[in-house]
């Protein structure tokens, strides 16, 4: 058996039958004879073939068959027919046992006649009806090997065989219909009929959104009424708390001095001084070093400076202000309990280690008195561009609202916030509240002291304006936070009753979040503004009636910061209670059903 060069094509030898094998003249001429029969049957072939099919003389092709005149070969007395597919040895010779009475190849020589060599190729020539491909098999065959196990296409392409489209059967428009209903649909379905089967099959709007449910409806009016509401009471609960705690540094904090300057001096020996003592004249020492130093500022240089700039510059500085305001008292807070935990140890500490505890308290003395005036340098910067804004006549007061206010919404709603990140979120937002307060304040001295003509008015207005503004921003925001974080309004009624009762000093240790508040930046910039104030409505009189004067002035302050630190205070402290025993009522309800 060989194979030539390599192809896959069978060899004479191969295909060739022993004539040792068939030693009966009888059985030769059979086989001529039937060899002839299907040169017949090529010829019809070849004249009622397609057109585009080569002729069968020039070596063309018949109903996927191929007659290649140049692989004919004649010698010998016979005819080769040679099956060029991709076909294994070992199959032809399965089929020549199977075929016992038909071999393939076929002796006997046809003298002058150029027949060629049939080839079949995997191309689709018509319906079923076509000449089957078993030409080189008996029509009479049972059980044998099928010629599609015997055939396998080739790779290569012939350019001698011209491809033919699909059947008819296969392009039926009617059975592709059939097959895809809903392309029928579209297809067979006209614009008048569409757009009525539009209007009367549902939800106009059925294909971008679905049908809600009671979880979706209560979401609504979550973010809408429900909400709201709560923010703003915990919101505003929280600015009161900064409120008591400012006044209690002016009002509470001062008469702790007194006292324990009067017992010294009553005495007329030191004794070592408390923890509360240590920590108040600490934070005393802080705010007299601000106060001294925002005494020396320019207001008017610095204010000034900042009118000069544009519209957009204002917004900038006034961001850039607000976030140093942020993380100063993030880090003064950080910086105040380190210093209260020095006073602790330098109160109680023994007699062998008071030195140590000195210097430690002198260092976190020092520290938070930098942090300190650092605060209330960035607390009056961000009051003078506020002011500006207020006093300028271009709207600059508005676009800085508008832009400041909006930039908040973008850079807090969409993002992903746990509870606790939310509960901080509250009380920055109260503080910012209480900071924004301190800003009028200042505004107010600085017309009293400077504004000329009537501008009460004009100020009331832009000051609800600067309320309104935050107070919309700060439900907005807070709303669709809790929408976009499925954060239920009960929370911000946890978060309260969290802050009542941090209030009460009811507060464990193991709290999660506490509002924290330091007043001694905001204290030193209210003093800054305020005695101006004072020294200009003081009398030209000698100097013993005007410190008769500051005296007086200073008591009447004294007493009026104090009433109102009584009445706020307790005013938090009914509010806390009773909110607490209502939330332990509720929880008590809760669990009995």
């Amino acid at each position: 058996m060989a194979l030539r060069n390599g192809s896959r094509k069978i060899s004479f030898e191969v295909l060739s039958v022993d004539d040792e094998s068939e030693p009966n003249e009888h059985n030769r001429r059979k086989r001529r004879h039937r060899a002839s029969k299907r040169k017949k049957k090529l010829l019809d072939c070849a004249d009622s073939v397609d057109p585009h099919m080569a002729p069968l003389e020039n070596g063309g092709a018949c109903n996927g068959f191929e007659l290649d005149a140049n692989r004919y070969s004649a010698g010998g007395g016979s005819v080769v027919y040679e099956e060029v597919r991709e076909e294994s040895v070992c199959a032809v010779a399965e089929a020549r046992e199977a075929e016992s009475e038909e071999p393939t190849a076929v002796r006997g020589g046809i003298e002058g006649f150029n027949f060629g060599i049939l080839r079949q190729r995997n191309v689709s020539c018509g319906s079923s009806d076509d000449f089957p491909a078993s030409v080189v098999r008996d029509e009479k065959e049972e059980g044998g090997v099928k010629a599609s196990q015997a055939e396998k296409p080739t790779s290569e392409p012939d350019r001698n065989v011209a491809t033919k489209l699909e059947t008819v059967e296969s392009l039926d428009w009617k059975r592709l219909m059939a097959e895809d209903p809903n392309y029928v649909f579209s297809v067979e379905k006209s614009p008048v009929t569409y757009f009525l089967e539009e209007m009367y099959n549902g939800n106009s709007l059925r294909s971008t959104t679905t049908l809600g449910n009671e979880n979706e409806r209560e979401r609504v009016y979550d973010t809408i009424f429900r909400l709201p509401w709560r923010c703003e009471l915990l919101i505003d609960v929280g600015f009161f708390v900064c409120f008591d705690s400012f006044l209690s540094l002016l009002t509470v904090m001062p008469a702790r001095i007194m006292t324990a300057i009067w017992r010294i001096l009553k005495t007329r020996q030191f004794k070592r001084l408390s923890t509360m003592e240590i920590s108040d004249f600490g934070c005393f020492l802080i705010m007299t070093c601000g106060v001294v130093l925002l005494q020396r500022t320019d207001i008017s240089l610095i204010y000034h400076m900042i009118r000069g700039q544009g519209t957009i510059k204002l917004y900038v500085v006034y961001n850039v202000l607000e976030i140093f305001d942020k993380l100063c008292q993030s880090f003064n807070g950080d910086v105040l309990q380190t210093l209260f935990l020095s006073a602790e140890g330098l109160a109680n500490c023994p007699q062998e280690s008071i030195r140590f505890w000195i210097w430690r308290f002198v260092s976190d003395q020092a520290l938070a008195v930098v942090a300190s005036i650092v605060h209330s340098f960035i607390l009056l910067a961000q009051a003078i561009t506020l002011s500006t804004c207020i006093v300028a006549h271009n709207n600059a007061l508005l676009a800085l609202l508008v832009s400041n206010n909006f930039a908040e919404i973008k850079s807090n709603v969409f993002k992903r916030y746990s509870m606790d990140n939310v509960h901080s979120l509250v009380y920055f937002d109260s503080v910012e509240r209480f900071h924004i307060s301190s800003f009028i304040l200042f505004v107010l001295a600085q017309n009293i002291l400077e504004a000329e003509g009537p501008w009460f008015q004009s100020f009331l207005i832009n000051i609800l304006l600067v309320y309104v503004c935050e107070m919309v921003i700060d439900i907005i925001k807070h709303s669709f936070i809790a929408k976009f974080n499925d954060i239920k309004p009960i929370a911000y009624s946890e978060f309260l009753e969290d802050l009542c009762k941090q209030t009460l000093n009811m507060q464990t240790e193991g709290a999660k979040k506490n509002l924290t508040f330091v007043p001694l930046a905001p204290a030193c910039v209210v003093i800054r503004v305020l005695t101006p104030v004072y020294s200009a409505n003081l009398p030209n009189n000698p100097l013993p009636w005007r410190l008769f004067w500051i005296l007086l002035f200073s008591a009447m302050t004294y007493v009026m910061l104090t009433s109102l630190k009584v009445l706020i205070g307790m005013g938090l402290q009914q509010h806390a209670t009773w909110y607490v025993n209502r939330c332990r009522r509720r929880k008590h309800h809760f669990h009995e059903d």
